[in-house]
């Protein structure tokens, strides 16, 4: 299930954490995902370093005792990592049933095209995918949709469902639905891309959050209003389309340098 959230300038972080925190205590789902900075707000750049924490921080904490109380699987959306070091991160976080953190994912791709995320913060620098009782999953963070070798790598790490946590805007809506798409397909394994919805600092995101299963279905997908979007998934799908089309095999590797074959 994908919690398809709005955060509006009006509502301050702590309230917004609250009515989140009460939809978690409703919902009936074995995988939760949430967006990318829910809390924050993926435009509010200005209070990037004053909501930064942590991932031993308070809102991990509340987002890992819930997990735990419903005992579910918690890809709870990202927030501001303050490292040891003191370098600020987009995480992605998952936690298990029993409220432990199965994986944490440093954004790698930062935007920077209108905004100032990759002025602000560190990029990643791993990329895998965890055990877990759903299969392996992987992480990815918005703008890393458009970088098909990160999923390729989540592939060959044994991904069998990528979830992909998001602040996609309106105004690339259409690159969301054929992204979300390829990078199931080609990688024969589900995708679920949860994103924000409504209005923030300025910028309409796009909602549109969807469950894409290994043959390239879309199984469900949200419109542009906040929601929840439900799909059931068979976990001995990606593992079945492999087999019947096992075009991964017939990958190649090492190719020269661009130029052409010799």
């Amino acid at each position: 299930m994908c919690l398809q959230l709005e955060c509006p300038d009006d509502e301050s972080a702590p309230d917004r954490m609250r009515r989140v925190l009460a939809a978690l205590r409703r919902v009936e789902a074995d995988l939760v995902v949430l967006p990318e900075l829910w809390v924050t707000g993926f435009f509010h750049f200005d209070d990037y370093a004053a909501q930064a924490e942590p991932l031993t921080g308070p809102t991990l904490s509340a987002l890992r005792e819930v997990a735990r109380e419903r005992r579910l699987h918690l890809a709870a959306g990202s927030l501001i990592e303050r490292a040891d070091d003191g370098a600020l991160h987009n995480t992605a976080v998952l936690i298990g049933p029993d409220g432990e953190i199965l994986h944490a994912h440093r954004k790698i791709h930062l935007f920077g095209h209108d905004g100032a995320e990759s002025r602000l913060l560190t990029p990643g620098t791993t990329v895998r995918a965890v055990p877990t009782a759903l299969g392996r999953i992987g992480l990815a963070t918005c703008y890393d949709l458009r970088f098909p070798e990160l999923f390729r790598l989540l592939a060959q790490d044994g991904a069998e469902l990528v979830v992909v946590v998001s602040a996609w805007p309106a105004a690339r809506v259409e690159h969301w639905r054929v992204l979300t798409r390829a990078r199931a397909i080609e990688n024969q394994a589900y995708l679920v891309a949860c994103n924000l919805a409504g209005r923030h600092a300025g910028r309409l995101l796009a909602g549109a959050s969807v469950v894409v299963d290994p043959w390239g279905r879309v199984l469900a997908e949200g419109d542009a209003r906040p929601g929840e979007v439900t799909a059931v998934v068979d976990r001995d799908a990606p593992a079945a389309v492999r087999a019947e089309f096992p075009v991964l095999a017939d990958r190649r590797l090492g190719l020269p340098a661009p130029g052409g074959l010799r």
